[in-house]
């Protein structure tokens, strides 16, 4: 009975995410047709936007919820045997249900509240956006419930419940002892009680908002509306637009077989010498990074064109998987990445110095890769592989042209005024239909709808992260914690250089640990005026933090992002363990060179 309901209510919930998606898109073409052809710009097109964006995000992430892609660290819980893992999951999803049911009625109360807000181009209630926090929030719930109700062991599901009720009792008793403990509550609730939620596959959105709504609540008199209020700040900047259309447009350049015709080109320039295909996986990232701005897009793009060729090669699936996975943290910032879309948002620097500073740190990250390649291919044996003739790459460079062109045409709308880095995937997105309709002809319209409704769902689960550790970031601020670490940071002997190291090293390991963007999101407004103050550019600053982020992200054993290119690549995660060493060694050369020369990042600026 659960089941069934649980699938209607996906089948009623799908649908609206879809519309949400396309609707957007529409949208903000519109609006650079109508502001950049016909010289009449859309005065309330950003305001309906931002209405439709909150509930795109919202709705997005309660089918994230639905399918379980929340982005979580899975890596201790997996390690876990029979009843144990089965409780530890069901404890999980218990927390997640606990917050929702503590979020609920402020969210109610905060939507309310925005109705005596009017906005100023539509005039209408702003709780007609607000609402979508509370409906999320229900839908959410509704969704852990029928979850545990479906578990196959009611006693275990019991025992999760009465196990996250007797923590929060716990902590509700002990209220009296936080309210002597002044800033050590930052350790109890920031560090142990992210890293036990992180660490017991509590998705990290909610890790997040759990630790921030505790400490909040449990040591401070601010009302639980303050941090729905957070949340709903933290997913609403328009900036923020862009991921989802990113999104949508890897999925589409995927679907129109732009990606194959680019990874073919390529294969036919360099697959004949040593380690060729290699070489061609590195420039395919490269180049599908400047199209889409999602790694999992990219990598699922890649991978399956180019893995079957190299394994039939001889080459170790080990060693593919870990290059894939190198590849994905050196692309980190090729626009239009979301991750820097992200730190344009959070810091204030200018996207598009953002997106032209972020060509050559990649570069030089592929550059040190690639020398890894050729010492390891040293002793292969291509004379087995037909060389293409210069017909056969003049026919497949005429095939991918309208591939290729692809990042430069985003690139020169942003650059040239045509569009914001909000609105420029909505000309990416209707120049690829354009292309797979009329050069490609391949577009398959049964598939536009999970399309959108898995768009929406990425978008959600990312969304919902940032939306979190703004809030967690807000009681980092309130707390004074903060104003401290800034002065302590910029104290540091050795000046500039010490506090370069030390944010390396940092985001490392908040990358491995919490994911890219939330570590971001919390540390980048604290870590970038301390830079800007030791006289580090901005945008220098915020090539290496990416990078280094990216190198957390794609390291095992905790990096998700190297579990996700071992999913798309179908391949065990054991057997890149080895090979990923010496990436992640050329990756961290790499890198101490675009820390060393800032004119990597700012020469073009």
């Amino acid at each position: 009975m659960a089941r069934k309901i649980e699938h209607a209510l996906v089948r009623c919930l799908e649908i609206p995410v879809a519309l949400l998606v396309l609707c957007e898109i529409l949208l903000l073409f519109s609006a650079v047709v109508a502001r950049y052809v016909f010289h009449v710009p859309l005065v309330w097109s950003d305001e309906l936007a931002s209405i439709l964006f909150l509930w795109l995000a919202m709705l997005g992430s309660a089918v994230a919820f639905q399918r379980q892609e929340h982005m979580r660290m899975t890596a201790v819980v997996t390690a876990l045997k029979g009843d144990t893992r089965r409780f530890v999951e069901l404890v999980s999803v218990a927390a997640a249900l606990a917050f929702l049911v503590l979020i609920l009625p402020a969210s109610l109360e905060y939507a309310t509240e925005e109705s005596y807000v009017w906005t100023p181009a539509m005039n209408i209630q702003n709780s007609w956006r607000a609402s979508a926090l509370p409906t999320s929030f229900a839908l959410m719930l509704v969704f852990a419930v029928l979850r545990l109700l479906q578990s196959s062991n009611l006693r275990l599901a019991l025992g999760a419940i009465a196990a996250v009720a007797a923590v929060f009792c716990l902590f509700w008793a002990l209220k009296p002892v936080f309210a002597g403990l002044g800033n050590l509550n930052l350790l109890v609730f920031f560090v142990g009680g992210v890293a036990a939620c992180v660490f017991g596959g509590v998705p990290i959105a909610f890790s997040f908002a759990i630790a921030t709504f505790g400490y909040l609540i449990l040591t401070t008199r601010t009302p639980p509306l303050i941090i729905v209020g957070r949340i709903d700040e933290g997913v609403s900047h328009l900036i923020l637009l862009a991921i989802p259309l990113f999104v949508f447009l890897g999925q589409l350049i995927q679907m129109t077989g732009m990606a194959r015709a680019m990874v073919a080109f390529l294969a036919s320039l360099l697959g004949h010498v040593r380690g060729g295909l290699h070489y061609v996986l590195v420039a395919a990232m490269y180049l599908v990074s400047g199209i889409s701005g999602s790694k999992a897009a990219d990598m699922a793009a890649v991978a399956p064109v180019l893995f079957p060729e190299m394994k039939a090669r001889g080459a170790d699936e080990g060693d593919l998987v870990a290059l894939l996975s190198a590849t994905g943290a050196q692309t980190e910032t090729i626009p239009p990445s979301i991750v820097l879309i992200t730190v344009g948002s959070a810091t204030g620097v200018s996207i598009a110095a953002l997106f032209t500073g972020g060509l050559l740190p990649g570069l030089i990250l592929a550059v040190t890769l690639c020398f890894l390649v050729r010492w390891r291919c040293r002793n292969d044996d291509p004379s087995h592989v037909k060389r293409a003739s210069r017909r056969q790459i003049g026919k497949l460079l005429l095939a991918a042209l309208p591939a290729l062109a692809l990042p430069f045409v985003i690139r020169s709308a942003v650059i040239e005024g045509v569009a914001t880095a909000t609105e420029v995937s909505t000309i990416g997105i209707a120049y690829s239909v354009i292309a797979g309709l009329l050069f490609y002809r391949q577009f398959d319209w049964r598939r536009l709808k999970p399309m959108l409704v898995e768009t929406a769902s990425l978008s959600g689960s990312i969304l919902l992260i940032i939306g979190a550790a703004t809030a967690m970031a807000w009681g980092l601020t309130q707390s004074g914690f903060s104003t401290a670490l800034a002065q302590n940071l910029s104290t540091l002997p050795g000046g500039a250089v010490t506090f370069m190291i030390v944010s390396i090293v940092i985001f490392i390991i908040l990358g491995s640990v919490l994911e890219g963007i939330p570590a971001i999101v919390l540390f980048a407004p604290l870590l970038f005026p301390v830079a800007q103050q030791l006289g580090i550019h901005q945008v220098h600053y915020a090539m290496v933090v990416v990078l280094a982020m990216g190198i957390g992200l794609f390291a095992p054993p905790f990096g998700v992002g190297y579990y996700a290119a071992c999913a798309i690549s179908r391949v065990s995660p054991d057997a890149g363990m080895k090979p990923i060493v010496g990436y992640i060694v050329a990756m961290a050369i790499g890198l101490a060179v675009v820390a060393a020369v800032p004119w990597l990042s700012i020469g073009f600026l």
